[in-house]
């Protein structure tokens, strides 16, 4: 004789945030547990009256004591329980992502919480979060195999959170063979992931769209240097400048052998030369916390004209130098290790030393001693690209994630040319979107900046959200148009 569910009876008072659609029941919600079980097991969740409300497992460890996996009763997280959800997620994806390469289950936003699954090439890269999961290993394991087909399953389950839930850390191969260094394509791009030594699971997924958002703000720069597209003959054009022709009106020759027209628009700099550089028009973009590389890479893609990709982490940038390499970008990347909010407030430094020294000869005055060499820094750019870690990861650190977030895009904003851009995000849940906004700007205020939003973006399609679960809101990504005040 089967026996009967351990059932967790909620408190009257609550809030109903479980009838709602919020995947967590905290201890401080529930009356009493009816039954015995098993930490890890399934139980189900009642109100007070005993009508049932969901289904999911239990922690008595934990603050978040249950965590529901649905709301119709379940028999068991068993291997067709994992590869019924897993065709569920791997549909949801072939619908919204373009290529192989993507998070394949985001945890509570998958209906299943405490487990996140990207993939790689053939490899899976999973994390077991929560007990609950870790009770259920096995099956999902064999599920993920079934559903999948993956040559290897590598676990990166060495996170913080696992101990919140009596676990330890574990990492290692799980199934299959699962090389250290994969190549993945991201919007077209080529790019290396490290499944082993890599951050989270190797690589930031919930960038993709907003990686190829920033493609508008690369182009248009040209005329800044005194280039205009002309009109010219091609037997006049210098060597190498077919390489930057734009056809007048389409009239380029064809498979069908039409003739190309005689006339072509050409750029021209302020001397009436041509410019055979390819790239005149696209913009100088600074990237700082670049990680390996993705926004830099995607700004040449998009035809930036000059990269600055910043990072503090010397392995980091290594990778992001073989990223670079992989694509072609060389020749116009340049690499530096350093504090991002080192290097942001020397350049801001040597923008106020040459202003103060403009202002000082044309004032005629002899306060500024102008043989004193300048700083190294002074440096502006066209886009300023700022993808910190996360400032703050408890509601107590939000304070200190404000001031840190305020101070990054304030050097920022700084060091954007006028009518440039400011790319900036966080990945912090406690920052949430309007403290955000109003930290930006309050950092434009100081800075004597007006910002025009330009876009506002989340986590990718991969990365779906429960719509009333503020918890899946943790990415915040702005596009600012920066103009000074005056």
């Amino acid at each position: 004789m089967a026996m009967e569910r351990v059932k967790a009876i909620l408190k009257k008072e609550r809030k109903k945030r479980t009838e709602g659609g919020h995947p967590w029941v905290f201890a401080s919600e529930i009356e009493r547990m009816d039954g015995e079980g098993r930490p890890g097991q399934l139980v189900d969740v009642v109100n007070h009256q005993g009508r049932y409300l969901a289904t999911g497992y239990w922690n008595p460890q934990s603050q978040i004591t249950i965590r529901i996996i649905g709301y119709k009763p379940t028999e068991a997280m068993d291997e067709a329980f994992f590869a019924e959800r897993f065709r569920q997620c791997a549909q949801h994806r072939s619908r919204f992502v373009n290529g192989e390469d993507c998070r394949l289950v985001y945890g509570e936003a998958d209906f299943l919480p405490g487990l996140i699954v990207d993939r790689f090439g053939g490899v899976l890269v999973i994390q077991v979060l929560t007990l609950g999961m870790e009770a259920h290993r096995e099956a999902l394991v064999n599920a993920l195999v079934s559903v999948f087909e993956p040559k290897g399953i590598y676990e990166r389950s060495d996170v913080s959170v696992r101990k919140l839930e009596g676990l330890e850390e574990r990492t290692g191969l799980l199934y299959g063979d699962c090389p250290r260094i994969i190549e993945i394509r991201e919007n077209g791009l080529r790019m290396e992931v490290d499944i082993v030594e890599g951050q989270k699971t190797g690589y930031f997924f919930d960038q993709r769209e907003n990686r190829a958002s920033i493609e508008p703000l690369m182009r248009g720069w040209g005329a800044r240097s005194g280039i205009n597209l002309e009109r010219r003959m091609r037997e006049e054009l210098p060597d190498g400048g077919e390489a930057v022709v734009r056809e007048i009106g389409g009239a380029a020759g064809d498979d069908t052998g039409a003739a190309l027209a005689p006339e072509v628009l050409v750029p021209v700099n302020a001397n009436g030369k041509v410019v055979t550089f390819p790239h005149w028009d696209g913009a100088t973009v600074l990237e700082c916390f670049a990680h390996t590389g993705s926004f830099t890479l995607h700004a040449c893609k998009y035809g930036a004209k000059k990269v600055t990709c910043l990072d503090v982490s010397e392995h980091a940038i290594e990778t992001a130098r073989r990223n670079v390499a992989r694509n072609g970008f060389e020749d116009r990347v340049e690499f530096v290790v350093a504090d991002a909010f080192d290097y942001l407030r020397m350049q801001v430094k040597g923008q106020e030393e040459r202003a103060e020294r403009a202002r000082a000869g044309a004032a005629g005055t002899a306060k500024t001693d102008t043989s004193k060499a300048l700083g190294g820094g002074g440096r502006t750019w066209d886009v300023v690209i700022l993808d910190p870690p996360a400032f703050a990861k408890t509601k107590s650190a939000v304070a200190g994630a404000v001031r840190g977030y305020k101070d990054i895009n304030l050097q920022g904003l700084k060091l954007v040319n006028e009518g440039g851009y400011l790319v900036t995000a966080s990945c912090s849940y406690h920052m949430q979107p309007d403290l955000f906004l109003e930290t930006i700007q309050a950092a434009a205020a100081d800075a004597g900046k007006i910002l025009r939003l330009i876009e506002w973006r989340a986590a990718g399609k991969d990365h779906p959200q429960i719509v009333g679960v503020g918890e899946g809101h943790y990415l915040k990504f702005g596009i600012f148009e920066v103009r000074s005040r005056s």
